[in-house]
């Protein structure tokens, strides 16, 4: 993250928001939105977001595949494909 470029007021955004929107999905870094010097928000290029938002989804099963190990929640392979088979008729 270039401090300089990717970090602007909230006033950058109200008065160039164009320019902004151009500037995030062209170069796919965040920008962070500040307030009072504060950071407030993150802008991102719409094929970002959906990259984050499948890894964490991803991240979440793997979670919760590793509860279910630690819990003893698991099937073996054979049994867990008889069940599969027989939910889909074959």
């Amino acid at each position: 993250m270039k401090l300089t470029e990717d970090i602007k007021p909230i006033t950058y955004m109200k008065t160039r928001s164009s320019e902004l929107i151009k500037t995030v999905r062209e170069s796919k870094r965040p920008v962070v939105i500040t307030q009072n010097g504060q950071a407030r928000a993150v802008v991102i290029d719409i094929d970002s977001y959906e990259k984050q938002k499948e890894a964490i989804l991803l991240l979440k099963i793997i979670a919760q595949g590793e509860e279910e190990i630690k819990a003893r929640k698991i099937i073996g392979q054979e049994k867990f494909f008889s069940k599969l088979d027989k939910k889909l008729g074959l």
